[in-house]
């Protein structure tokens, strides 16, 4: 009797020593991450914070301090399980320090069969610590093996991938890896450019006076001239085609904005030159990002 109760005394008492502990390293690893997490959303909070009247204003300091926390948060969560594993496999009687040399085997194998994650992670840091792109910046991946890109605003930037927002809603995760090429389209600052197609038939001086005065109109309006960083300019004859001139309007404005403003500017064209009398068959919209160095 007394040798079949040793084995169940040996698990008693090992479920109040060891057992317990790690019981309380997984609980304490849980709530280390969600701690982690809850003070790397109060850190986001305080970054999103402007103060007033700046809403419009981009701060890249802002986009590039939201995307090292988010980097940080994924190491110091990484840490904290990694470490909670080791301490709960040495709770079990496994000497860690035997398990040196399998884990290098296996860091060499892991290594040769995850090239792309370890790929994907220095790409990670490079595009982190030269501020590539941030959170909130609409930029344009070209992507090995595609042809078109994507573009879309950034939601999330880790080590390993940049998740992206598209125009459509659509959410679009990329491993930093197989990013070949990015187009920064809210970087200092943007363009927008306006081709106006008008009849051969008009006169183009006074097809030019009339975006001229709407350029002017623009910068004095309160909502829109806070997009422009200066007084939109006609750049006159752009191309010519059988039975039209294109008038090109380009717009400085703040990153990411040139959107809005290439629309509105839109807008405001076709509705001067409808009162006018001038029909403007289609009007083509395009928008360079610029980078100010």
């Amino acid at each position: 009797m007394a040798v079949a109760m040793a084995p169940i005394d040996d698990l008693t008492n090992w479920l109040r020593s060891d057992g317990l502990e790690i019981v309380l390293f997984v609980t304490g690893s849980v709530l280390l991450a969600r701690l982690t997490h809850w003070v790397s959303g109060r850190i986001y909070r305080r970054i999103d914070a402007r103060p007033s009247g700046a809403e419009q204003i981009a701060d890249e300091g802002a986009k590039h301090r939201h995307v090292v926390t988010q980097g940080l948060t994924w190491v110091v969560i990484v840490t904290i399980y990694s470490i909670a594993a080791v301490l709960i496999v040495q709770r079990f009687g496994v000497p860690v320090t035997g398990l040196v040399a399998p884990a290098a085997v296996l860091g060499v194998a892991l290594g040769f069969g995850a090239q792309r994650i370890v790929q994907d992670i220095l790409a990670g840091t490079f595009i982190i610590f030269e501020r590539q792109y941030g959170f909130g910046d609409v930029i344009r991946f070209g992507t090995l093996g595609s042809e078109g890109g994507v573009t879309g605003t950034v939601e999330e930037v880790t080590l390993r991938i940049t998740r992206l927002r598209t125009l459509q809603g659509e959410v679009v995760i990329v491993p930093n890896g197989q990013i070949a090429q990015v187009i920064n389209m809210s970087r200092d600052w943007a363009r927008a450019v306006v081709d106006v197609p008008v009849p051969i038939s008009v006169d183009l001086t006074r097809a030019r006076e009339i975006l001229q005065e709407v350029t002017t109109a623009a910068v004095e309006d309160p909502a829109l001239g806070e997009l422009l960083l200066d007084a939109p300019t006609v750049l006159g004859v752009q191309s010519m085609e059988v039975d039209s001139v294109h008038l090109r309007l380009v717009a400085r404005t703040l990153p990411g904005k040139q959107f809005d403003v290439g629309r509105e500017l839109r807008s405001r064209v076709a509705i001067a030159f409808q009162h006018e009398g001038i029909l403007v068959a289609a009007q083509v919209d395009t928008a360079e990002p610029m980078a100010a160095s």
